[in-house]
């Protein structure tokens, strides 16, 4: 079945600004929550398909290239053209959005406290990876070290002191949450005494301090895929910290930042570069070696060829959507010796005197004063 347009999902023009946008997907959030449309499959889809146009449109990166090139444009771009796996993916990823991280904010506070396994789902983490040029091109993986909360060995992440438990806390019943008013106006908050856990921990467990988990080093391997741009957010499932009482793992969001390659620019899938030729070899034509992606090749400089043209390499450049790649384009550098040698000196000279024998450059200055003239 084809996806519907971003715009048309949202029900935005494409000159809408961002807080249109935001004011869109909320709307529609709210309509099609689960919790408001329980067992209703049509509103789930409607849901993540909303969730999934937000995605895009709200990060400008992405939607310069969904303007540009549609769906296909934004395949691979971590959700972005592939809807999301779980209801709980678009929780954690939006909850802001509602004025909450994850589950939470107004979620929690329209719907009931949401469920129990969201809100017990850890904290995601994010961490910025500086990768080289060729490796953003050619795609990598990378070993990290980070420092994250996890699960303690001594109570098993209850954060009691060994053979005692946690109780249910008496103000909120274990329910983490209390509401206060009546009628329709029913403020819901998190409970004072245990901090929305649900739980009082009488006995801490000493190793923890109670917290049920405690900083540690861990070391991840992290696919960096081919074509990644520069200030990319990848998203790692489940690689941030732990939940409470066995809740799912946050996330860890990586910040790609690409470093600047010496010799190549980007634009779009293809590498730009600036090769230098002597005044002979674009004057005669030559076969010259110039650096790419895949390492040395040769380019053939056609005779006559002017400063500043462009030549094209097809197929050296980086994988776009659908794995086809971009091209290589240099850019003729002439270069002119600042130091000619006695020989050289000689050469030009006798060039020149051919030069003005031609008269190209008084027929060129003859045009000129005509122009003048004319004027």
């Amino acid at each position: 079945m084809a996806k519907r347009d971003y715009y048309e999902v949202l029900g935005v023009g494409k000159d809408a600004g961002d807080d249109d946008i935001k004011k869109a997907y909320r709307k529609l959030a709210m309509k099609f929550h689960p919790d408001r449309n329980p067992g209703d499959k049509e509103a789930e889809t409607k849901f993540k398909e909303a969730a999934e146009s937000y995605e895009v449109l709200s990060d400008a990166q992405k939607r310069k290239r969904y303007d540009q090139m549609g769906h296909a444009g934004v395949d691979g771009m971590g959700h972005a053209g592939q809807g999301f796996g779980s209801m709980e993916d678009i929780f954690a990823q939006f909850g802001d959005v509602f004025g909450g991280g994850g589950r939470g904010g107004m979620f929690e506070e329209l719907f009931g406290g949401g469920r129990g396994q969201a809100r017990n789902q850890g904290s995601s983490l994010k961490l910025g990876l500086e990768i080289s040029f060729r490796e953003a091109a050619f795609g990598c993986t990378k070993t990290i070290d980070l420092k994250r909360n996890e699960t303690c060995k001594t109570c098993n992440g209850s954060g009691a002191k060994p053979g005692t438990k946690p109780t249910a806390c008496r103000v909120c019943n274990g329910h983490g949450i209390v509401r206060q008013g009546q009628g329709f106006f029913v403020v819901q908050t998190t409970c004072p005494h245990c901090g929305g856990v649900g739980k009082v921990v009488a006995s801490p467990c000493a190793d923890c301090e109670g917290e049920g988990a405690k900083p540690e080093k861990v070391t991840i391997r992290v696919r960096i895929p081919a074509g990644v741009e520069d200030s990319t957010r990848l998203r790692v499932g489940g690689e941030g910290e732990p939940g409470r009482d066995n809740g799912p793992r946050g996330d860890l969001y990586v910040y790609v930042t690409v470093k600047a390659d010496p010799f190549f620019e980007r634009h779009e899938n293809d590498v730009v570069c600036k090769v230098p030729v002597t005044y002979a070899q674009a004057a005669l034509g030559a076969e010259i070696a110039v650096p790419t992606l895949d390492g040395e090749a040769t380019l053939k400089v056609a005779p006559g060829t002017q400063p500043n043209d462009l030549l094209r390499m097809r197929g050296l450049g980086i994988a776009g959507n659908g794995g086809r790649r971009g091209d290589q384009i240099v850019v003729v550098q002439v270069s002119v010796p600042k130091k000619p040698t006695k020989e050289q000196r000689d050469l030009i000279e006798q060039l020149g005197r051919i030069e003005d024998a031609q008269g190209e450059q008084r027929s060129f200055l003859d045009r000129i004063k005509s122009m003048f003239k004319d004027g």
